[in-house]
């Protein structure tokens, strides 16, 4: 059970990397595909880089007895991607 479970984990850990690339690569015009999907990738990327640096002294300042408050905000952020994501045209290739 355990090594279907991680199956599983990775096949949806592989959605989860590769699936807003391939929406927003649907969306895009075909002749400046690189240079749009490097700056998508830039933008990924620098949030994680800039969270993993600062947010240890986030939690330390600002939530130092209740680190739940700190999931409470990656939840909100999370939303606001998710309705983000309700501008993006669907242009009807699967």
């Amino acid at each position: 059970m355990l090594v279907l479970s991680e199956i599983g984990v990775g096949i949806a850990w592989a959605s989860i990397l590769a699936m807003p690339y391939a929406i927003l690569a649907s969306s895009l015009p075909q002749a400046k595909l690189g240079i749009y999907m490097g700056l998508f990738n830039v933008f990924i990327v620098v949030p994680q880089l800039l969270v993993a640096t600062v947010m240890g002294s986030v939690l330390k300042a600002f939530f130092p007895t209740e680190p739940i408050w700190t999931m409470a905000f990656a939840a909100a952020v999370m939303a606001l991607a998710a309705l983000a994501m309700l501008r993006v045209p669907e242009t009807g290739n699967a």
